[in-house]
Order: C-alpha cells, then sequence, then structure tokens
C-alpha cells in the first residue's frame, strides 16, 4: 500500500472514532477465550484470522487436541476451606503467578505490529514465561530487552546447523534461561486451510488479498501502515546485508526444516547450552525417555497445535504415559488444547507440571493489543480459581488423579502415581 493510501486510510478511521474506546468497550464484554477469539475474527482478514486458527489436512489433530480435554469429568470434594487459593506454580527453575504462560507462535506480527514484544510485555507484568518463537518478527535481543527475566527461546534446528549453533550462543550470552528445543517439524506440512484463504509466506499481493484488506481496515493500517511484511528477527543477522523481509523469509524457508535433524542435534545443543533445557513436541514415552536420557530438564508434551501430524494422539492423552516414563525424572510440561481453567486443572491432575496456550494470547493480541492479552490470561486465572474452589482443591500442589472421575482414552491404572509435583 502506497504511502498516500495508508494516509487516507488512518484519516478515514480517526473520522470514524477512536479505536482504542472501541476496543475498551467491547474487551468490557468479553466474558471467554471464545470471545476473544470472535473479536479476532472481526478484527483480522481471513488469511490472517485462518493462519492463527488453522491445522493441517483435515484437521483432526486440531479438533481432537480441545475434544480430549472436554471428554474429561472432575470429581468435586465439598466442605473443604476454600479461603485461601494459591495460583503459583513453578517451572524450569522459576516461580510463576499463574500454571500457565505463553507458547511460542511464529510470525506473530502478521495480527498485529509489535505482537512478539507486547506478548512479552504482557507476561512479565503477569509474571508468566513467554516461550519466543525460533520464526518471530521480534529478534531473541528484542524479546529480552523486554521481559529478561521471562522470556525464553524456541530453537529449531537449520540445515546449515551453524545458524541454529549461533542462535543458541545469541541466547545464551543475553542471559535467556530456558531454551525449548522443538523436536516435532521433520518436514513442512500440508496446511490446506491456508491455501484455500490465499496465505502466502511472505504475503503476496493478490485480488484475494485486496478485497480482505479493503473489507478489514483497521488491519490494513496497522500492517501496511508499519510497512507491510515485518522482519524474521532471529534469521535477520544471518541474511545479506540490507536484505528486505521477504529476503529474509526465504532465507527462513530454505532452512527450515532441516530433513537430516537427529537425537545428535540434541546432543549438541546440550553441549552448547548449560542452563535448563526443555524438549518440544514429544508425544511417544519413549521419546520422552530418550530426550531426558540426552540431558533434557524436562519435556512439553504436544503436537504443534494440531499443525504438523493431522493425525497425532491428543497430547493430552499422551501425557499420563510420558508421565509414567519421565515424570520422576523430569519436568512434563504441556502445550495443545487450553482453552479454559478447567484444561489447566485436569492436565495438573494427569501430570503436567505446568501448561502453555497460543492461540489464546493470540486472538487477545489481534482483538485488543496488550490489553488483549491481558485479558486473556485474566480469563485463564479467574476461570482456574473458580475450578479449584469448586473441586475443593485449593492448592495447585494438591492436584492428582483422586479429582478425574473420567479421562476417556486412559486406562485408570496408569494413573497411579501421577502427581504434577513428582519431579525435582
Amino acid at each position: 500500500m502506497s504511502p498516500a493510501a495508508t494516509a487516507r486510510l488512518a484519516r478515514a478511521l480517526r473520522r470514524s472514532g477512536s479505536e482504542d474506546t472501541a476496543r475498551s468497550m467491547a474487551l468490557d464484554r468479553v466474558i471467554s477465550i471464545a470471545d476473544l477469539k470472535r473479536m479476532a475474527r472481526r478484527r483480522l482478514p481471513r488469511m490472517a484470522f485462518d493462519y492463527v486458527e488453522g491445522g493441517c489436512d483435515d484437521e483432526v489433530a486440531l479438533a481432537d487436541s480441545e475434544a480430549a480435554f472436554r471428554s474429561c469429568r472432575l470429581m468435586p470434594r465439598y466442605l473443604v476451606d476454600i479461603s485461601r487459593k494459591d495460583l503459583t506454580a513453578s517451572a524450569a527453575g522459576q516461580s510463576f503467578s499463574l500454571p500457565i504462560g505463553i507458547a511460542p507462535t511464529g510470525n506473530a506480527g502478521m495480527f498485529r505490529h509489535d505482537a512478539d514484544r507486547l506478548l512479552a510485555a504482557e507476561a512479565r507484568v503477569a509474571n508468566v514465561p513467554f516461550i519466543l518463537s525460533g520464526a518471530s518478527n521480534a529478534s531473541i535481543e528484542e524479546a529480552m530487552a523486554v521481559a529478561p527475566e521471562h522470556c525464553w527461546f524456541q530453537l529449531y534446528g537449520t540445515r546449515d546447523p551453524r545458524l541454529a549453533e549461533d542462535m543458541v550462543r545469541r541466547a545464551l550470552g543475553l542471559g535467556v534461561k530456558v531454551l525449548v528445543v522443538t523436536v516435532d517439524v521433520p518436514v513442512t506440512s500440508n496446511r490446506e486451510r491456508n491455501r484455500r484463504s490465499g496465505f502466502s509466506h511472505p504475503l503476496k499481493v493478490t485480488p484475494a488479498m485486496i478485497f480482505q484488506a479493503a473489507t478489514h481496515p483497521r488491519w490494513t493500517l496497522d500492517y501496511f501502515g508499519h510497512g507491510g511484511l515485518p522482519y524474521m528477527g532471529n534469521f535477520r543477522p544471518y541474511a545479506s546485508e540490507g536484505a528486505s523481509p521477504a529476503q529474509v523469509a526465504d532465507l527462513f524457508v530454505e532452512q527450515f526444516p532441516p530433513l537430516t535433524l537427529t537425537w545428535a542435534f540434541l546432543d549438541r545443543v546440550r553441549q552448547l547450552w548449560p542452563r535448563k533445557l526443555l524438549v518440544k513436541g514429544i508425544l511417544h514415552p519413549d521419546d520422552a525417555t530418550r530426550a531426558v536420557a540426552a540431558g533434557a530438564d524436562g519435556v512439553i508434551v504436544s503436537n504443534h497445535g494440531g499443525r504438523q501430524l493431522d493425525r497425532a494422539i491428543a497430547p493430552l492423552l499422551a501425557l499420563p504415559a510420558v508421565h509414567a516414563a519421565v515424570g520422576q525424572k523430569a519436568e512434563i510440561m504441556l502445550d495443545g488444547g487450553i482453552r479454559r481453567g478447567s484444561d489447566i486443572v485436569i492436565a495438573r491432575c494427569l501430570g503436567a507440571r505446568y501448561v502453555f496456550q497460543g492461540r489464546p494470547t493470540l486472538y487477545g493480541v489481534a482483538a485488543a493489543g496488550r490489553a488483549g492479552i491481558r485479558k486473556a490470561l485474566e480469563i485463564f486465572a479467574q476461570e482456574l480459581g473458580t475450578i479449584l474452589a469448586q473441586i475443593g482443591c485449593p492448592r495447585l500442589d494438591d492436584l492428582g488423579p483422586q479429582f478425574l472421575a473420567q479421562v476417556p482414552g486412559v486406562d485408570r491404572q496408569a494413573l497411579r502415581g501421577t502427581v504434577a509435583g513428582a519431579a525435582g
């Protein structure tokens, strides 16, 4: 979009009223994550919303991740003193105010300018961890400047191993406390929804895109008013001097995913990284065992938000077996399908010490910037406190399988000894 067109759009939006006022009024009516999702859908063009919302192929894994939680039932206990609820939790040697953090989500700058730094800032305020994506728009340096105590870094392997190794060194030099190695992207997946909605990386100007931009003027002003396609900050240092955002994106595509990634990569990262190391994307208990044997301090049970393997098991259903395999040796965390405070409780009962969500806070930042992120985290906190009171368990550390009445697809015998705080 030309500067003149952007200026005309800005004047039109100012005449139509304050966006901040409109967002504030809309947020006042938000009472659930589903409400934030509807707000995000209204503001984003279809191609951007579908990128947030979509999975791969038939989106079976995406649906299953949420359905696994909905199929569980809790067993409450009553006549319990619930006057002192404790929502604090620890993860990777740090203490946090809530047991739910912000998962890595790539290309967040497409949904709102500077989204990565907005997410980092709200994580700092809420005292929860924020995992900066390896495919983020903000660089490690930029995110750490915002939230040095709360920013973890997600590492992807690269076809030229020197790039990934240099990112490890950058994170180490900046003081990042936790490195999250993601292992569940062996190849690029078939994301049909993105292809149908016209999404491409980088975005290409097509008649469909022009129509979507014209019918979503606030997103258009934010996106094109800040220069259009943002840089992929973590890869920018490895591009040629003066490279455009599109050229940096091309470099990312050239480097990822590396088809030869093996356990040797994890061994190498462990050699380079002396601090806390988590492996994300684990579903099989044998992989969890091998990751811990390679030196991982913990694993994040995840199916990549249903965006990689469409017939993958739901993370919640994989959790008990992973916990049985390594729960006494390492920290078990979970990512995938969290939409309610009750989901956090169920995951804790099945052995997850900590959980992460990605889409809900993306809905928030897309809908209303920092205020939307804050709203998402507040919703989780409020719902979590209510559920803990309802089941008669005011302390997170006391949660366990005794509060579960039904977990379809999971053998009750496998739940014995499943306590979220088992690993030290």
